[in-house]
């Protein structure tokens, strides 16, 4: 079992509120990613979990068990920290066992879980290693075997991946992927990429400022965005913003749309534009477009896009693809798309 569930969780530093009232519940076996900008509160509430930070207010449920004042080492959770925190003058194996000799495991019982945790994790041939010996991801694989060991009940990851260079974090993310449908237990992760978010979460819950914005699967927080804040933060490039003059009885005054929701002509178009810095990917291409008095647009195009700097071309949003803000910044239904005129 691994279900947590916070309920009216607070975490105030002094006279200042770091984590306003927050409810979640978290299923057991789920996958749910913390993910918002720094100082956001995301590691705060992850720490309270793991008992290593006091709750101001609240309850913090594990297993439907009250744990708010629960000990860290009695609540079956297990931690893996941005810094590996693994011990230098011990072998791979010796610090994958140190917290089964603290809980005085038997020897044959050790060597089995050893065993079996090198064989998920391909640490096999690295057991008599030191860490110092070893890339970071095999550092960091190690620093995740020692948690495995302890069975918890569920894992909480502290920005695992952020010390590692960008092809080894790809690798981690699919292989803590690959480990959570093989273990099928409950993981907490906090990071603040929102593509870690996207490719791993079952769940992902937004954070702003000490509160919650929003949780869902990853394609319900792309596809319908309760805000403005969701919106532009969920999304790789980012979403392109545009403001609009009000027009009576319409609450619209900002437009949003996706760099692969804009049609791109030489003829016309809603907006016109000059094409700035291009970034070519191989299989796709971004645009960076400056348009006059609504700022620089970024426009996902085909890998074999023609255009070149200082290019005129024209911009158009795909049909019913435009998300529309009201003044507070609220995602607004949909049929406005019919309404406002640009």
């Amino acid at each position: 079992m691994g279900s947590i569930n916070l309920k009216q969780v607070t975490k105030d530093f002094g006279d200042v509120s770091v984590i306003k009232p927050i409810d979640l519940e978290i299923k057991d076996g789920e996958f749910i990613v913390f993910v918002g900008p720094s100082g956001c509160g995301k590691s705060t509430l992850l720490r309270m979990i793991a008992g290593l930070e006091d709750t101001t207010s609240g309850n913090i449920e594990i297993d439907g068990e009250d744990a708010t004042a629960t000990p860290p080492a009695k609540r079956g959770l297990a931690m893996v920290f941005q810094s590996y925190a693994l011990y230098p003058h011990m072998s791979v194996r010796n610090n994958i066992a140190f917290p089964l000799k603290r809980a005085k495991v038997s020897k044959e019982e050790i060597e089995s879980k050893i065993a079996n945790v090198a064989k998920i994790l391909n640490l096999s041939d690295y057991l008599e290693r030191k860490p110092g010996q070893l890339s970071g991801g095999q550092r960091q694989r190690v620093a995740i075997g020692r948690a495995i060991v302890r069975q918890p009940s569920a894992f909480l990851f502290d920005e695992p991946l952020s010390n590692l260079d960008a092809s080894l974090r790809v690798n981690m993310r699919l292989e803590i992927s690959e480990l959570h449908k093989t273990l099928a237990t409950t993981m907490i992760y906090v990071t603040h990429d929102q593509v870690e978010a996207m490719t791993m979460a079952d769940r992902i819950a937004v954070f702003n400022a000490g509160i919650i914005e929003q949780v869902g699967s990853p394609l319900e927080l792309y596809n319908t965005p309760v805000n403005k804040f969701v919106a532009g933060f969920i999304g790789s490039p980012k979403m392109n913003f545009v403001d609009v003059d009000p027009i009576a009885g319409d609450p619209t005054s900002c437009l949003g749309i996706r760099p692969e929701h804009i049609e791109i002509s030489t003829e016309e178009g809603m907006w016109a534009g000059k094409v700035g810095v291009i970034e070519h990917l191989g299989s796709e291409t971004f645009l960076h477009v400056h348009v006059e008095g609504s700022g620089t647009f970024t426009v996902k195009a085909g890998g074999d896009c023609p255009f070149v700097y200082g290019d005129r071309i024209f911009l158009s949003a795909v049909d019913n693809k435009m998300l529309h803000f009201d003044a507070q910044g609220v995602t607004l239904p949909q049929q406005h798309a019919s309404v406002v005129a640009i």
